[in-house]
């Protein structure tokens, strides 16, 4: 049973923390304080934190957890034992490996072509056309690059230095209409569409793929089309076993065909962009207390 004034954590990084990056955080902790719940901001990893001392504990800006991919899925399964985790564990566990766009496309759902390189596969690179390599457990671009068919060289040291770390990298066609029509990403919050943001191209020609990348370039509103959504809910829909999610983002390009596609769907740690959508907030803010009520 849930105490009479909901406690919930608002989970971060460490560097987070230090840097003030997520700008949305302090905004949603005090509208969630305002909507009559206990909010309290805390890293993941912050020793000796009991977390079953809270009614929910909510993902936000753990935007370290592709460095410490096992460690973080050990806390989530750990944290979800003890109390309410948003999104689940279960959940988690499957969209933190990309492979999941796999499971989307087999499902129908229209996502951009995908292919995966593991440690010991041939480098089997296109030869006609641009090409971006990215690892299956990744964010904010870290890892990503974008190459010309001439760059074959350079994209065979960039899958050398994934596999000897371990990783699996995705290979997918560059979406030309990045370009133009950028990126949208559709927000949904408690099963229901929130709001939408457009952005620019991150991958710039011969950006390598250590180099530091501006993750969310040009921001600004979107207001989706109906296909648009039509995909995202079908994404959506396509999640193993249908869970109920607290929040979901979906992120959209169009094909050469001008019809949407995803690119990514995030249901772990997604930036919601409310400093776009002010209005959102207390709808967030409201949704977080309920869930944490519902316990």
């Amino acid at each position: 049973m849930a105490r009479s004034t909901p406690r919930i954590a608002l989970v971060t990084s460490q560097e987070v923390l230090a840097t003030g990056y997520d700008r949305d955080l302090p905004v949603l902790a005090d509208a969630i304080r305002g909507a009559g719940a206990d909010a309290v901001v805390l890293p993941w990893d912050e020793p000796g934190t009991e977390w079953g001392g809270f009614d929910l504990v909510l993902i936000r800006s753990t935007w370290d957890y592709t460095w410490r991919v096992g460690e973080f899925l050990a806390w989530a399964d750990r944290c979800g034992a003890a109390t309410t985790l948003a999104n689940p564990p279960r959940v988690v566990r499957w969209n933190v490996d990309k492979r999941y766009l796999g499971e989307l496309a087999a499902a129908g759902v229209p996502v951009v072509d995908t292919r995966y390189l593991a440690p010991g596969d041939p480098a089997d690179l296109p030869a006609g056309s641009e090409y971006v390599i990215k690892p299956t457990s990744g964010a904010g671009s870290r890892y990503a690059a974008r190459y010309a068919p001439e760059d074959h060289d350079r994209a065979v040291r960039h899958l050398e230095r994934m596999h000897a770390e371990g990783m699996t990298a995705i290979v997918q066609p560059y979406v030309r209409s990045i370009d133009t029509a950028g990126e949208r990403a559709l927000l949904f919050f408690g099963g229901r569409f929130l709001h939408a943001i457009r952005k620019g191209a991150v991958l710039a020609p011969g950006t390598a793929f250590d180099d530091q990348k501006v993750p969310h370039p040009n921001l600004r509103p979107w207001r989706p089309t109906p296909a648009e959504l039509a995909v995202a809910e079908r994404a959506l829909a396509a999640v193993p076993g249908t869970p109920e999610l607290l929040y979901a983002r979906v992120d959209l390009v169009d094909g050469d065909d001008g019809e949407p596609r995803v690119m990514e769907l995030e249901l772990v740690e997604p930036n919601l962009f409310l400093f776009l959508h002010e209005e959102s907030v207390p709808v967030v803010a409201e949704a977080v207390v309920r869930a944490a009520a519902a316990r």
